[in-house]
């Protein structure tokens, strides 16, 4: 499934349904059953004997849970015209998010908050962010800041995390999941890139008492805790909408607290 677009794009459409079907780890009985239509029908599209209509494309794509950006290349492999748009963040038709993302970043201040797109590259933040650039090399700061990088890179944030071994595991599990789920050659780069930083480090398993894995991050002489939340739009239609995420942090005891309201 690691392709490039140009390759999927000349790769036929029942291959490409395929390669999600095994990714998903779905026999053709399965996802028959899922469609209802018979396995045979399933078959002859994977093979190429029959031509899938540009409806049935779609019934496939979702009960295979293909991203939106996906599904419009699956529907080009097909001969038919994509139907998920892919507008910039920053068109007009785009306002309503725009307004709705920066509402939520400003009313999470002072605490820090970001969207990230599907690359956990770095669209929008708050002014809490500064909580994570400070001191970290200029280069990781050109855009796109990934945050990814940003967190973990030996330039970045890694040298004043004092759990680092445990938040890198926990950030390479989440983002091998990613990489599973959408087959993203880069997202594997990035993988790759990120996991080579943790070369050094042994095996973390949580302890019996852990629930989630905080962010202990040591800043101007302070120890700060911090725990996460992700958010992404219920029901996207728009490609660019679909793959947002919004990263939320909040104090994890009452003296990060304190210490991050104080900068308000």
């Amino acid at each position: 499934m690691a392709a490039t677009i140009e390759e999927t794009f000349q790769r036929p459409v029942g291959e490409l349904l395929r390669g999600w079907r095994e990714l998903r780890r779905l026999s053709q009985l399965e996802l028959a059953n899922r469609v209802e239509v018979s396995t045979r029908h399933v078959s002859f599209v994977e093979t190429g004997r029959s031509k899938p209509s540009r409806e049935m494309v779609l019934r496939l794509a979702e009960h295979l849970d293909v991203p939106l950006r996906d599904r419009n290349q699956l529907l080009l492999a097909g001969g038919y015209a994509p139907i998920y748009s892919e507008a910039s963040l920053h068109s007009p038709s785009m306002l309503a998010i725009r307004t709705t993302l920066r509402r939520l970043l400003k009313a999470h201040e002072p605490y820090p908050a970001l969207v990230i797109d599907r690359w956990w590259n770095i669209v929008e933040a708050n002014a809490g962010i500064g909580l994570f650039t400070t001191g970290v090399d200029e280069q990781l700061l050109k855009a796109p800041v990934n945050a990814l990088r940003l967190t973990l890179h030996p330039d970045g944030l890694a040298g004043r995390i004092t759990n680092l071994a445990e938040v890198r595991a926990a950030a390479l599990t989440s983002l091998q999941r990613q990489v599973a789920s959408t087959a993203d050659p880069e997202l594997q780069d990035l993988y790759d890139e990120l996991r080579e930083y943790a070369a050094g480090d042994k095996p973390v398993h949580p302890g019996p008492t852990e629930v989630v894995v905080p962010l202990n991050l040591r800043h101007e002489g302070r120890d700060l805790s911090l725990l996460t939340t992700i958010a992404t739009f219920g029901t996207p239609l728009d490609v660019t909408v679909s793959e947002l995420m919004i990263e939320s942090f909040y104090p994890a005891d009452e003296a990060t607290g304190e210490f991050l309201r104080s900068l308000r």
